[in-house]
C-alpha cells in the first residue's frame, strides 16, 4: 500500500487579483500642477520651467478645460526657429507651439496599464482626467517609483 498525500482544503481563489498596495494612477500622480494658458508667451513658459524645475505642463483655457500640453521639446521649436531667422525669442503664444492632440488617461487606471500607454505613445507625462476634468498629471518617473514601491508585492 502506497503513501497518500493529503494537502487539506484549498483556499478559494478569485478570478480578479487583489493587491495590498495601491496600484492606481491616482495614488501616484501629481495633483498640484503648474498650468499655462494658450495666450501666454513662450518666453514666460520657459521662465516657469526654470523656476519650478519642470519640463512641461498642461495648457488650460479660460474655463479651466485642458486644450493642450507644452513641453521643453515644444520650446526647442521656438528656440530653433528664432535662431534660423536670426531673431530673438519673441513673445509668441503658447498656442502656436503646444501639442493640441493630447493623450490623457483616467484617474482609475492601474499603473501597469499606464506604463503601456507611456510605451505606446512615447510621452514623458500624461494628464490625468476624471469626468472630463483635469485632476493631475503622471510622469514616467512616477510610474517607476510606483513599481519600486510595489516590488515587494506579488504582481
Amino acid at each position: 500500500m502506497g503513501i497518500k498525500s493529503f494537502q487539506g482544503a484549498r483556499a478559494k481563489t478569485d478570478s480578479k487579483k487583489s493587491y495590498d498596495a495601491p496600484i492606481l494612477v491616482t495614488d501616484y500622480m501629481t495633483r498640484k500642477l503648474v498650468t499655462f494658458s494658450p495666450e501666454q508667451s513662450i518666453l514666460e513658459v520657459m521662465e516657469a520651467f526654470a523656476k519650478y524645475k519642470i519640463s512641461g505642463g498642461p495648457v488650460m483655457d479660460t474655463n479651466g478645460f485642458l486644450v493642450g500640453i507644452i513641453s521643453e521639446a515644444d520650446c526647442m521649436k521656438q528656440i530653433s526657429e528664432s535662431r534660423y531667422f536670426n531673431q530673438p525669442i519673441l513673445d509668441k503664444s503658447v498656442e502656436r507651439f503646444m501639442t493640441k492632440n493630447v493623450e490623457t488617461i483616467p484617474h482609475d487606471m492601474s499603473i501597469f496599464d499606464a506604463a503601456g500607454v507611456f510605451d505606446r505613445h512615447n510621452r514623458r507625462r500624461l494628464p490625468v482626467m476624471k469626468d472630463g476634468i483635469l485632476v493631475g498629471q503622471i510622469s514616467r518617473k512616477d510610474i517607476v517609483v510606483a513599481a519600486l514601491k510595489l516590488s515587494g508585492q506579488n504582481w
